[in-house]
């Protein structure tokens, strides 16, 4: 169950800090010629920057058939450059005193280094020369493709949850790309070769479609004339155009999947719905859900915990959780995982009866009412890491959003009634547009 708690705890701690009306007032904002995006914020109470490069483009915008390019090319950006090394990036930083690292996801790549605030300017001089010289050999292909392999067989192929949460992923995508693994999926990957990688890289790393964030004791002056020296000369990519994806169909069936594997310490039950993300300018209903998960699954005072761990004592954890900031169309969720002794289609049906109840009694606005504030108490602490600002920046504008929409929302959240938690719960609730899955240890039988 460690992966639903990640995934739960990530989910709130993201959408926690926004939960400031005045996020803005430490954020500049402009773009450069090239049409690179810059942000900075500002926080001086210590001499440390965090530099981020983020490029819009995820594993979701692979070609077909090349499934793990995305995290694929992040691994060998650390290569070597016309002007560097292999490796040499990350020991340039560590031996400047600073930390290194990247990360992929559906929407976006992002790359990041932590450092004191007068080495910005070499951070800089690097990250634009891996953006526009990276040269690699067919051996850095061979071997960095054997490390994603075995990254691969560490973190899902030993895991039977996160085998079973690909399979849900393809069975709610049909269509849409966020049905693959952003690692990959195995037999492509084993065939990923430098013109699938370079390829890549040439559509897609550019300044006109990279946001450039810089948090910490920095000035906009300061950054907008580091980036002019740095950044600036590099020529836009004209090819690059909006992204434009494929969409899932309407689904009209209920999709239903069990996963065995002899592994299964925990079984459990699992649905979810598709559901709408946080759209530029149009975020209430998004809002809406996200307030949902929390009234529903938000930790142990929850409507489900409260049911199903407590009152009647069925289950060992039960939650709900909306993952809002998506370019396209993302997911809410449910589980339970049953007490020993209580099946999983116990469990199923015991989940149902918890949400129609929920569904007839509506929101506890005592409840609603402490969660706002718990979510504006959290205000306090935002400025606190310019790290997670940075994050949280990078991750809601390469998914589509504004500056605008970041400092709206925890407002927004606010204004959200239990009436429109309960109408968004009804519209996304549809038993025919659901995916249900079972977790067992054992293979069920067969009936005759």
């Amino acid at each position: 169950m460690r992966w639903i708690s990640q995934i739960v705890l990530c989910c709130t701690l993201a959408l926690a800090g926004t939960a400031r009306a005045d996020i803005l007032d430490q954020v500049t904002t402009f773009t450069l010629d090239n049409g690179m995006d810059v942000v900075v914020i500002e926080d001086h109470r210590a001499p440390a920057v965090v530099h981020m490069m983020w490029y819009r483009v995820g594993s979701a915008d692979e070609p077909a058939g090349a499934s793990g390019v995305a995290h694929f090319l992040e691994h060998l950006m650390f290569k070597g450059t016309e002007n560097m090394e292999a490796g040499e990036f990350s020991q340039v930083v560590a031996a400047n005193g600073g930390s290194d690292n990247a990360f992929t996801s559906f929407d976006y790549t992002a790359y990041f280094q932590r450092v004191a605030a007068d080495r910005l300017s070499l951070m800089m001089q690097m990250e634009a020369d891996r953006m526009q010289n990276l040269r690699l050999t067919e051996t850095d292909i061979l071997t960095e493709r054997e490390v994603i392999i075995e990254e691969r067989n560490q973190r899902t192929e030993n895991d039977p949850g996160a085998l079973f949460r690909e399979q849900r992923m393809a069975a709610q995508y049909l269509n849409h790309r966020y049905g693959v693994p952003i690692i990959g999926w195995r037999h492509e990957m084993s065939v990923l070769d430098m013109d699938d990688v370079m390829s890549f890289y040439e559509a897609h790393y550019a300044p006109n479609n990279a946001i450039l964030i810089v948090a910490g004791d920095v000035t906009p002056d300061e950054v907008r004339a580091l980036a002019m020296e740095h950044y600036a000369p590099i020529p836009a990519n004209p090819a690059i155009e909006a992204r434009d994806r494929v969409q899932e169909p309407p689904q009209q069936s209920e999709r239903r999947l069990t996963f065995s594997d002899p592994r299964v310490a925990q079984p459990y039950v699992i649905r979810s719905y598709l559901a709408p993300e946080r759209d530029a300018g149009d975020q209430r209903e998004a809002a809406a859900l996200y307030l949902l998960g929390e009234v529903l699954g938000g930790g142990q005072t929850s409507v489900l915990a409260g049911k199903l761990q407590f009152e009647a004592q069925k289950a060992v954890y039960a939650s709900a959780w909306h993952a809002p900031t998506r370019l396209d169309d993302t997911i809410f969720s449910k589980v339970m995982v049953p007490v020993p002794g209580v099946s999983l289609e116990e469990a199923e049906a015991l989940l149902d009866q918890a949400i129609a109840e929920f569904l007839e009694e509506g929101v506890d606005e005592a409840q609603l009412d402490r969660i706002k504030r718990q979510l504006k108490a959290s205000q306090i602490y935002a400025r606190d890491n310019v790290s997670d600002l940075a994050n949280l920046f990078g991750r809601a504008l390469t998914s589509g959003l504004t500056v605008e929409d970041i400092g709206a929302w925890p407002d927004l959240v606010q204004s959200i009634t239990g009436e429109e938690i309960i109408a968004a719960a009804k519209r996304t609730f549809v038993r025919e547009r659901a995916v249900t899955g079972y977790l067992m240890q054992d293979t069920p039988e067969v009936s005759q």
